[in-house]
């Protein structure tokens, strides 16, 4: 979640300030939960679209699931890509953009390099088995024209 991109960098990072200053004034701990994690600011997004305290709102929370990087269980599976969503297609030539990791890391978030490691370990991984798939295709199709 950390690729995620908002449009206006600097505007949005001083919006998160602004944010980060609402707070309850006599009890903190009551007051607006501030997440300074990527996917904790998506999830507090979406959950701003979803009637969230009525049970159906509530349902479709629980479903929502969200993460720094991919996981384990989900890095096996084929990604989708949305193309209403994509940068190229969402935003002028020229706009300025920040990511939402980026502006998560301006506010405190100190995880990221650590999902950034990860994320390259996974990466490699992921293209070695791509190589010895691409291989063991290649023997197959050669083995189903010769037979």
């Amino acid at each position: 979640s950390s690729g995620i991109n908002a449009e206006y960098g600097y505007r949005n990072k001083l919006k998160y300030f602004a944010f980060l200053r609402k707070r309850m004034n006599s009890n903190p701990s009551h007051g607006p939960f501030h997440f300074r994690a990527p996917s904790k600011i998506l999830w507090r997004t979406i959950r701003g679209m979803i009637p969230h305290k009525t049970q159906r709102g509530m349902e479709a929370l629980n479903r929502l699931k969200v993460f720094e990087g991919i996981p384990a269980p989900y890095d096996k599976t084929k990604r989708m890509v949305i193309p209403s969503a994509l940068r190229v297609l969402r935003l002028k030539p020229g706009r300025r953009y920040a990511s939402v990791g980026r502006i998560s890391r301006e506010v405190g978030w100190k995880y990221g390099d650590i999902v950034d490691k990860l994320e390259t370990k996974r990466k490699e991984k992921s293209a070695a088995y791509f190589e010895a798939k691409k291989k063991l295709n290649a023997l197959k199709a050669k083995a189903e024209a010769g037979a």
